[in-house]
């Protein structure tokens, strides 16, 4: 089993595999998606290399591409971006 971290998502901490995307361990931790559109509609990441912005997430205030960061320990990650 690869090693994990803990990050937290919109408040909650979460364990999510090490090594990898913040949008790649949103899905492996359960989410569908990574933001709503402004009229609700979950989106989620798409293309996985920064084209589509379907990934925008909030990285310790800041918004980010989630499909090119990767996780590190005690992350904040908010999907309101």
């Amino acid at each position: 089993m690869p090693p994990e971290l803990c990050v937290r998502v919109d408040g909650v901490e979460i364990q999510v595999p090490a090594e990898c995307s913040v949008a790649a361990a949103l899905r492996s931790a359960g989410f569908s998606s990574t933001r709503h559109s402004l009229d609700g509609t979950p989106r989620a990441a798409c293309c996985g290399m920064g084209v589509c912005f379907e990934c925008r997430v909030r990285i310790d205030g800041v918004e980010r591409l989630g499909c090119l960061v990767r996780v590190r320990e005690g992350m904040e990650i908010s999907r309101d971006a």
